[in-house]
Order: structure tokens, then sequence, then C-alpha cells
């Protein structure tokens, strides 16, 4: 039986930070609140909560497209290669928020991605997403919930969220309502930056 947490962003309890922990160390699947939507993610090192994850997207894990949230700056360069001083500007500016940047994957990419040149990295504006990964000591990977409803994209209530995928994942965090707009997805791993998709955060970073 999937648990359902409430944490206050402000204020991130310990207790219940280490409590979502301890479910991502076993292989559990959370949902967590970000500083757009909510999250679907697990720990980046356990296998088979990867090929969970993709099995509910419906996709085949080596192909999936699965964001690594991280804690900061420093965290990233454990799986990028190095960025040049204009890349890693606009990651300072850009970062913590609604971002996902795309960058070159350097090799101590999980053996499940190896295959991929590169990688996309969200920092969120979200001290219970920060702080759990933080806690855990590495990056979690994440993709976000759509809903099959057209007309709200992502679900943003999270009872609404807990009562259609409690059977799906472990945990479901309560953080207050999402946002319905996704990230803004750039892509920084070519000569010029290229915006894959406008959302929630501005272009003036670039």
């Amino acid at each position: 039986m999937s648990q359902f947490i409430k944490i206050y962003p402000d204020n991130p309890n310990e207790a219940a930070i280490k409590k979502v922990v301890d479910v991502l160390k076993n292989g559990g699947l959370i949902i967590y609140p970000t500083d757009t939507v909510y999250g679907l993610g697990c720990d980046i090192t356990n296998t088979k909560a990867l090929e969970r994850i993709a099995k509910i997207k419906g996709i085949k894990l080596e192909k999936a497209n699965f964001s690594f949230v991280c804690h900061d700056l420093s965290n990233i360069s454990d799986y990028v290669k190095q960025i040049d001083t204009s890349t890693f500007k606009i990651l300072k500016r850009a970062l913590p928020g609604p971002y996902t940047f795309i960058l070159p994957g350097n090799n101590n990419l999980p053996k499940e991605f190896k295959k991929k040149t590169t990688v996309g990295i969200r920092v969120p504006d979200n001290n219970i997403a920060l702080e759990i990964v933080k806690m855990l000591g590495n990056p979690i990977v994440s993709t976000s919930i759509h809903d099959e409803d057209e007309v709200l994209e992502y679900s943003t209530d999270p009872e609404l969220i807990f009562e259609k995928w409690q059977n799906l994942v472990d945990l479901v965090i309560d953080g207050g309502y999402g946002d319905n707009i996704g990230s803004t997805i750039i892509d920084l791993s070519g000569h010029e930056p290229e915006v894959i998709r406008e959302g929630k955060g501005s272009l003036d970073v670039l």
C-alpha cells in the first residue's frame, strides 16, 4: 500500500524526508513536488526502480528521456562533461529554477544511460525535492506525471494524484498544490543554446 505524506516546502521535516529517502533506497518510486509540476522519481542507482518507471511510461529504459534531479551545480559535474564558462554562467543564473538543461553526458552515467550522449539536468527551486536529493546522496531520475485529460495536462492536486497513482508508486508527497506548467527545456549541448520547449522558466537567463 502506498504511503501519503504531508511535507511543508518552507521547512521540510527531516524525519519525513528520511522516510522518503528510505523508500528510494529500497528501490521504491515516489511522486514529489518540484517548482513546476509533480514528478515521478526513483534513485538513479537502482536498475529495478528505473525499469518500473519506464514500464509505467510505456517506453524502453534505454530510450527514456528522464531528467536527473540534482541538489546543486557541483552535483551536475558528476554526470556531465566539463562545461565552458558561458554554459556555466547560464546554469548559475538559472538554477535552482524551473529549467531542464540538456548537457553532454560523461562516462559516469549509470549503465542504463551509457548509450546516451546527452542528459537532462534539473535543480528545482523546491526545498522538498532538494532536501530529498541531498539526503539521498545522489540524484533522482525524474519524469513528469501526465494526465490523460487534455484539459489539465498535469495533475496538480496531491490528493487526486494519490488516488490515481497509489497502486503504481510507493509514496506520494503532499507538498501543496503543484503547478501545471512544465519546465523550460534548453539544449546546451551544441554551439548555441537551443530552446526545445518554452515552459515556466523565463528565457532571459540566456
